[in-house]
């Protein structure tokens, strides 16, 4: 799975390894068919081994504590959905949550976003604006790459210069727009001034930016990647295994793990599946149901990150019946979020307000909660002569809880008169789909912040504008609001834009997901608080095996 939602140029072109583990042959990918029948029978001696492990115990929800200082040493082996071939290590081409995890291991940002989507500093120790927020300076860290060299201006610059080459289609290409790269240079080996196309307050948004790492100055190869991240490149078998040992120079203290490998496993069953039976010691991506089904019985841990996944409606307001305002603020009175969450998430979530960003810097917690209101909605149709509404709703498998969740809507807008037909989509080509096809459609977004959301969706020239929203107030609002230097008139400004998009916009948000991933007993250090996407996420630097 991608490791956000936003559609992409295209799949990250494949990296070829130089070579695979030894013990990579043992277990070439842990595919459903070549592994159930082996792990079958080791999964509850797996089990059995693993209730005893981890000297933290298990807490009432069966995630354990990490008490007790890191314990240095071992290898961790981290399960992830495959990508096969096209699995890559070049930073830049990142798109599976396994490449980005491996990105994050290997490299390093300039910034990283925290909990709450706000950019913590990375390589770079400090940022500094002109008062006219169109010239950033910033200033590196002492930090050195794998081979010994420093990390300096020339690599960062470098760096954001290939992932702007217009010949290419990386994924942090749109992201770094704001960038005037030939007027920017580098003051001294330590300091970039990076000047800008137009006035900023958020430019360290775009130094945190997916896959806007920094590499070598030069570099054409990723066959043996060379990064400043915690660790170092050992081998690479796409679609199979990567192994990576502890970078001991690392700037920001060495991992306690002395190796960390990566297996794929494409199903979820064969990731459970090999972390019961101790195949692995963490399972990505796993779903509500599987966790329901293993949390407090002591085998594994289940940690669940809070609000990482938007799931919304997409209504395109350009068009019938959606064009009229009436028409989308019914629609957001037919829904029951609570029932959404619980049916189509498992539980696993919490309800939405019809705004992205729940828990976010800038999110407008204090509109009213949105609760199903059926009366209200009938009224507003008749005002809008849409009684007895017919409407089609895309979904397709290509994320979970998509058809539940359409399944459970189409009922719940049936109690209003309104007539839904679900209709299944190609989930190889959904995201591009429904960016200009249909009316309404299932959606999802991954973590960014909320300027991000605005900028990339909501837009008049936004590329990925899945609900048509073109309103050139609303454009010139969110202008103003990205060249305020005052924090407290920004957020006002930010407020203004949300505050527009409840009462009248086109994204039905009814719930955000938890993401979920499984480890075992005596794994400690994950997080619990960050969001897929954020710095935390996946950051193995920082766990160790007790």
């Amino acid at each position: 799975m991608r490791a956000d939602d936003r559609p992409a140029p295209g799949p990250g072109s494949p990296a070829p390894g130089p070579y695979a583990p030894a013990d990579a042959f043992l277990y070439p990918g842990l595919h459903r068919r070549g592994f159930l029948a082996a792990a079958s029978g080791a999964a509850a001696v797996g089990a059995l081994a693993l209730a005893g492990c981890g000297a933290g115990g298990s807490g009432s929800d069966g995630s354990g504590g990490d008490a007790g200082p890191p314990r240095r040493g071992g290898r961790l082996r981290a399960a992830f959905a495959g990508g096969g071939a096209n699995e890559t290590l070049d930073p830049h081409l990142a798109n599976l949550f396994s490449d980005v995890a491996r990105a994050k291991a290997l490299f390093d940002k300039l910034a990283d976003f925290g909990a709450d989507l706000t950019p913590r500093p990375r390589l770079a120790a400090s940022w500094q604006p002109n008062k006219t927020l169109d010239r950033w300076t910033v200033t590196l860290r002492k930090a050195a790459f794998h081979h010994g060299r420093p990390v300096t201006a020339d690599d960062v610059l470098f760096s954001f210069r290939r992932i702007a080459d217009p010949a290419k289609a990386f994924r942090s290409k749109a992201d770094l727009d704001p960038i005037d790269l030939k007027a920017s240079r580098a003051k001294d080996p330590r300091t970039v001034e990076f000047h800008l196309k137009r006035p900023t307050a958020e430019f360290p948004d775009v130094l945190a930016a997916f896959g806007a790492y920094i590499v070598p100055a030069g570099t054409r190869s990723f066959d043996r990647p060379v990064g400043s991240g915690p660790f170092r490149h050992v081998s690479f078998a796409p679609g199979r295994s990567t192994v990576l040992r502890r970078f001991d120079d690392y700037w920001d203290g060495a991992p306690h793990l002395d190796e960390l490998e990566f297996v794929a496993a494409d199903e979820e069953s064969a990731r459970v599946n090999a972390l019961l039976g101790g195949q692995v010691e963490y399972a990505h991506e796993l779903s509500p149901a599987t966790a329901r089904a293993h949390e407090g019985r002591g085998q594994i841990r289940i940690v669940r990150l809070k609000n990482s996944a938007m799931q919304a409606f997409a209504m395109k307001t350009d068009r019938p019946p959606f064009d009229d305002k009436r028409v989308r603020q019914a629609f957001f009175l037919l829904a029951d979020r609570a029932e959404l969450v619980r049916g189509a998430l498992s539980g696993a979530g919490e309800i939405g307000n019809d705004l992205f960003g729940k828990g976010y810097a800038y999110y407008a917690d204090g509109l009213p909660q949105r609760t199903q209101d059926l009366d209200r909605a009938r009224q507003l149709l008749k005002q809008a002569g849409a009684q007895n509404l017919k409407v089609t709703l895309d979904t397709s498998d290509v994320a979970a809880g998509f058809t539940e969740a359409a399944g459970i809507f189409r009922d719940q807008a049936a109690k209003a008169g309104v007539r839904i037909t679900v209709r299944h989509r190609d989930k190889d080509s959904y995201w591009s789909d429904i960016l200009e096809s249909g009316t309404l459609c299932s959606y999802r977004s991954g973590a960014m912040p909320i300027e991000m959301h605005l900028s990339q969706r909501l837009l008049t020239d936004s590329t990925t504008n899945a609900t048509h929203w073109h309103h050139k107030d609303f454009d010139a609002l969110y202008q103003q609001a990205r060249s305020t230097a005052d924090r407290g008139e920004r957020t006002a400004l930010y407020g203004r834009m949300q505050r527009r998009l409840h009462a009248e916009g086109g994204f039905l948000v009814w719930g955000f997901a938890d993401w979920i991933v499984g480890t075992a007993q005596r794994v400690r250090g994950v997080s619990r608080t960050a969001p897929a996407n954020s710095l935390d996420w996946a950051r193995f630097d920082k766990v160790w095996l007790a």
